[in-house]
């Protein structure tokens, strides 16, 4: 006689992912996906309403909507003032947090890596929300986690240099492994202390390829910023899904 069957429930955390367009949100995405004890319910990104694209990162929205897309998530956009006082963006966060609930979501998926004050911060935001604050990439040693993306098939450019800490001729550079050889030793090779952020384009979080090309290098508020735009129209497929030409 054979013995019984045994069935362990396992309990799946619906979650939402901070979403910034650029290299660590989207990993975050990829581990929290891989692991298994997670259901991705949305991406979640800012925006600055001035300029229609990511804060900081200053992508465009149909660059962040076409990566959404290519996750196979809703993206939830939380439209930010320009200039934004904490007040006004903590309240927008407050109904973030809202809808997420709303969602049937119990936790938030951050990217950060080692900035401890920022980590105290969003944790301190989400206390008494019912959303459980979520670092998967804490910690992690930034050179070795670098070069794991890369060789894993995530592609991204540099979409914005702080030039206080490294050359602006960054800007736009593909985030591969000339880059970090190229990259001064003080600058982190994830850029978590600000040196530079970027725009993802390609990796296994996506189930296609983004056909992006760089735009105008522009300097503004202290910041080189390279602008990035799709190279080919997008499409509605016969299911209604985003897609693009070319693909």
């Amino acid at each position: 006689m054979l013995p019984a069957i045994r069935y362990v429930a396992v309990n799946v955390k619906r979650v939402v992912v901070s979403w910034s367009g650029g290299k660590d949100s989207a990993w975050a995405l990829h581990l929290v996906r891989t692991r298994g004890d997670c259901e991705v319910v949305a991406l979640l990104t800012t925006m600055n309403a001035a300029f229609d694209r990511v804060a900081m990162h200053a992508i465009r929205r149909e660059v962040v909507e076409a990566q959404a897309r290519a996750a196979g998530l809703p993206l939830w956009t939380v439209p930010l003032p320009w200039p934004c006082s904490n007040q006004h963006y903590e309240t927008a966060m407050s109904q973030a947090c809202k809808r997420s609930l709303s969602e049937g979501a119990s936790g938030f998926v951050f990217g950060d890596l080692f900035l401890a004050d920022i980590r105290a911060y969003r944790e301190k935001q989400l206390a008494g929300t019912g959303l459980e604050p979520i670092f998967p990439l804490w910690l992690q040693p930034t050179a070795d986690l670098a070069r794991e993306m890369i060789s894993a098939g995530l592609r991204a450019r540099l979409t914005c240099v702080d030039p206080k800490q490294i050359a602006s001729s960054f800007a736009g550079r593909e985030f591969d492994a000339k880059l970090l050889s190229d990259l001064p030793a003080t600058c982190d090779p994830c850029g978590e202390k600000g040196e530079f952020h970027t725009c993802v384009y390609a990796g296994p979080m996506f189930a296609r390829e983004l056909r992006i090309e760089n735009g105008e290098v522009a300097e503004r508020d202290g910041f080189v910023f390279a602008d990035m735009k799709l190279n080919a129209p997008a499409v509605l497929s016969a299911d209604g899904e985003g897609a693009f030409i070319g693909r």
